[in-house]
């Protein structure tokens, strides 16, 4: 009976120092342990592992992808022209003891701080080789790969993989979007302009090409016209001489009524003349000179 209740507290201490040996690590987390703040032993996979009790210490991290989303910040482009840039960083802890060696037992919130400096410094970095409408372009994936790589290459040294850095706003300073607007406006105008000369210039062109189109087009016509016209005469004066000559009389005859028209119009009426004038020959006869032979 006396070494059974002898056992017992042995029995105990047993398995309270089996069980103070014993850790879970969990598939979302990587652990580390520590003797005396040395790393002694890394668990990254999940499950059941051992420790020394009472000597050995267990510190725990995140094995999920976490984000990160610093403060905006100014930045100055090839153009000189101030953006105020905001983006934010998914990262993952992918060395456990250098992540540990660099941010201490400070952990998360130091890595955070020393994260910020990263993708601050590569920002301003990458964003700086470049100008301004390069940054607002809508096209930005390249730039921000160039961040990415940059950043990752610089958080090695604290144990991190940034796997993707996005920038989720560029604006202009408060302070310089008016003076920027009055720029831009400015320089649409100037294009305006420009392309309102070009337009005037095009149309001068268009209507002194149009205005010799014409004049040449009349005068050709003219011409035309003069040449059937000459020809139109020259046919009847054919038609009249081949008329005229085949009847002699009909010729006289024509030639009195012609007269006749051209005196005897309205207010032309009064003629003083002799009345045996050769004149009055076909008012006096249908038969001219042949009726006074």
């Amino acid at each position: 009976m006396n070494r059974s209740l002898l056992l017992l507290p042995l029995l105990a201490i047993l398995i309270f120092v089996g069980l103070s040996s014993l850790f879970i690590v969990d598939e979302r987390e990587k652990a580390l342990v520590l003797r005396f703040g040395r790393v002694v032993q890394v668990q990254e996979e999940p499950g059941l592992a051992f420790k020394a009790p009472f000597i050995d210490e267990v510190v725990r991290y995140s094995d999920l992808i976490l984000s990160r989303d610093p403060d905006p910040i100014r930045v100055t482009p090839e153009d000189q022209r101030i953006l105020i840039v905001d983006a934010f960083a998914r990262y993952r802890i992918e060395n456990v003891t250098k992540f540990r060696q660099a941010v201490g037992a400070g952990g998360q919130q130091n890595a955070e701080r020393s994260l910020d400096l990263v993708l601050d410094d590569s920002i301003r970095e990458v964003l700086g080789s470049v100008t301004s409408n390069d940054i607002l372009s809508v096209d930005r994936v390249t730039l921000m790969n160039r961040i990415r790589d940059r950043a990752d290459a610089r958080a090695e040294n604290l144990g991190l993989t940034i796997i993707d850095v996005r920038l989720k706003r560029t604006d202009l300073p408060q302070e310089n979007q008016t003076a920027t607007f009055a720029r831009m406006i400015a320089e649409r105008d100037e294009e305006a302009a420009d392309l309102r000369a070009r337009g005037r210039e095009a149309q001068q062109a268009i209507q002194a090409a149009a205005d010799r189109t014409v004049v040449e087009l009349e005068s050709d016509a003219n011409r035309q016209s003069l040449i059937i016209r000459g020809e139109a005469d020259a046919e009847r004066n054919r038609i009249f001489a081949d008329s005229f000559g085949a009847d002699p009389e009909f010729f006289e005859f024509y030639r009195s009524m012609e007269a006749y028209g051209k005196s005897l119009t309205p207010g032309n009426s009064t003629m003083v003349l002799s009345p045996d004038s050769e004149f009055f020959n076909y008012l006096k006869s249908d038969q001219g000179l042949a009726a006074s032979e």
